[in-house]
């Protein structure tokens, strides 16, 4: 391959084709048929490396289709540069936009990425041009090292960075304070508030909102500190930090999303919950769960994202298939009874709940709901909220629905006898009756409801079955390949599926991380249950005086598989790792 000094000025799509005939990347006959000029794209002409790879021009030596990325890999090495991947959620948006403006950034179709002590990274898409490099290096008085990006990941970032950087400092102003700091420095420029719907805030919050779309967030933490403020998205079960913005400009966007959230925006004393609705990108409807907390250096704002989708996925997308899928099914089409999910915050046990009544929600049937707070608005369904201020309950709420002739009632949450009691209530005179609650097993489940006081003869008589889940993520589609056998630990396949003995698979995979996944190697999360059916044996097992180690191994000798069973049968078809269930799926030890 040649040197880069091939590469000079603009790039155009003619000479780039050449080029790649000449290292042999395209066939010539492939490269004659190659229009020259690209399309317009927004205000600007589509560049040549984009306009190549929306060809999907074969490969000369893999018949594959030319992708940008193999596109960006050849370039660089022609002149003699790096890529380098755009992460929004790895760069300093304050830090970058400081080094050059916003005109000279696109001009030269450049834009900072890393600013650190010794060097500037500044990704660009012309590698022949460098007439800005020598100015810039004056200004910033350091090295520049230059990486080749993608050349529309680029132009979007450096719009919206530099968009966003505006904002904050437009909203910053004079680094006015807002009042609900507990421990704040007293200073008597900083005793006025910004105004929620300041334009500045309004695009902060409209990046955001749209920013957490893209990442594929499920949870937005907006998180005051003492001079500045931290917002964080949770991905795939993990928090990422996104930005830091200045204590007075954190303290705007909360009241303008508590105003959207249409929350008291003056009480800033008490935790408040709130919702909203909004449109992603693609333009269908999300709902966001909004809850305040106040904390010592301000209010914490937790954003839940629910995705229209959730209730539209069928139980293989939900990762529950086989023996477990035919158990489950038969307890949720049951005509009455008491069916429960088990687990912690988190586990997904909403999204079962929401996906099975779904499905069971025909116009032959009244689906009433009673939650804390109505995770998500479904018209097949009539919901109502818990509201403790009017004492509506979860039991008065399910003593009121059992007067509106129901034929499912789903409880969000059994916390106490006189709830357990209304559900025993309704499935003893003909309802189906879903609910949830929090153990860490399913047999658990069953012993919970003993000690919340519920007699025995009334579980055996009332309760179905008992579903635990927890969430896994899986290995990114894009980058999963086979493991290799030196790096297979044999003990750790031995302790998830202890104290069974259960023959490891012939194959192991992993994801050594790519662009798609960030380079974690997951790529969104599935569910692993725990089915425990209360029938035959295991109903008669169910006493007043029962032990769960007994309970549960009568279970396991009836076919339940535990969560980490099912985790490993993941993990067997590769669709996790070993380490990954492990992480979130309880022993047996654990679980006494």
């Amino acid at each position: 391959m040649s040197g880069g000094s091939q590469i000079n000025g603009p790039l155009d799509t003619g000479h780039i084709a050449r080029l790649l005939v000449e290292d042999g990347v395209l066939a010539e006959s492939v490269a004659k048929r190659v229009g020259v000029r690209p399309p317009m794209v927004g205000d600007r002409v589509q560049h040549p490396l984009n306009y190549l790879a929306a060809q999907q021009l074969p490969d000369a030596s893999s018949g594959r289709p030319l992708t940008l990325e193999r596109l960006l890999t050849w370039l660089a090495g022609r002149a003699g540069l790096s890529t380098y991947h755009i992460d929004p959620l790895k760069i300093d948006v304050t830090a970058v936009t400081e080094v050059m403006s916003f005109a000279f950034a696109q001009r030269h179709r450049i834009l900072a990425v890393a600013n650190s002590r010794d060097e500037l990274v500044v990704a660009c898409a012309e590698p022949g041009d460098r007439s800005w490099q020598a100015t810039l290096e004056q200004v910033v008085k350091k090295p520049i090292r230059r990486v080749l990006a993608d050349p529309e990941a680029i132009d979007r970032y450096t719009v919206e960075f530099y968009s966003l950087a505006r904002s904050v400092r437009g909203a910053s102003g004079e680094q006015r304070r807002g009042g609900s700091n507990f421990e704040q420095l007293l200073e008597i420029s900083q005793l006025k508030d910004l105004d929620a719907n300041d334009s500045h805030v309004v695009n902060i919050v409209d990046w955001l909102l749209q920013y957490a779309y893209d990442q594929r967030a499920s949870d937005i933490h907006i998180e005051p500190r003492r001079d500045k403020g931290n917002v964080r998205f949770r991905i795939d079960g993990v928090l990422y930090d996104v930005y830091e913005l200045p204590a007075a400009v954190l303290t705007a966007v909360v009241s303008r999303l508590k105003i959207l959230g249409r929350m008291d925006v003056a009480e800033k004393r008490r935790p408040q919950d709130g919702r909203l609705k909004t449109k992603n990108p693609g333009g269908e409807e999300i709902e966001l769960r909004l809850s305040t907390l106040p904390t010592a250096f301000g209010e914490k704002l937790v954003m839940r994202i629910f995705d229209p989708e959730v209730l539209l996925r069928n139980f293989d997308e939900l990762g529950l298939r086989g023996e477990d899928l035919k158990r489950w099914q038969r307890m949720i089409r049951a005509p009455h009874g008491i069916v429960l999910v088990t687990g912690p915050t988190g586990s997904g046990k909403t999204t079962t709940l929401y996906s099975s009544l779904k499905q069971i929600a025909t116009s032959e049937v009244n689906v009433c709901t009673i939650e804390d707070p109505i995770e998500m608005v479904e018209d097949a369904f009539n919901q109502m909220q818990v509201q403790h201020n009017i004492n509506l309950d979860f039991a008065s709420g399910v003593r009121a629905l059992l007067r509106q002739d129901p034929d499912i009632i789903m409880i969000g949450e059994i916390r106490d006898l006189e709830t357990a009691e209304m559900a025993i209530q309704a499935a003893l005179t003909g309802h189906l009756v879903l609910s949830t609650l929090h153990t860490n097993d399913a047999p658990s489940a069953v012993t919970r409801l003993l000690e919340l006081g519920v007699p025995a003869y009334l579980i055996r008589a009332t309760v179905l079955g008992v579903m635990a889940q927890r969430l896994v993520r899986t290995l990114c589609p894009y980058c999963k390949a086979p493991m290799p056998p030196e790096q297979v630990d044999p003990a750790a396949w031995n302790a998830l599926t202890a104290p069974l003995k259960v023959s490891p698979p012939k194959q192991y995979y992993h994801a050594p991380g790519c662009l798609e996944c960030r380079n974690t190697g997951f790529y969104g999360r599935q569910g692993i249950y725990e089915i425990l059916p209360v029938e035959g044996e295991i109903q008669a097992a169910v006493k007043d005086d029962v032990a769960l180690d007994e309970l549960r191994l009568t279970a396991m000798k009836k076919g339940m598989h535990t969560l980490r069973l099912s985790g490993a049968r993941k993990v067997a078809v590769g669709e996790t790792t070993v380490a990954e269930v492990l992480r979130v799926a309880p022993s047996l030890h654990s679980q006494n």
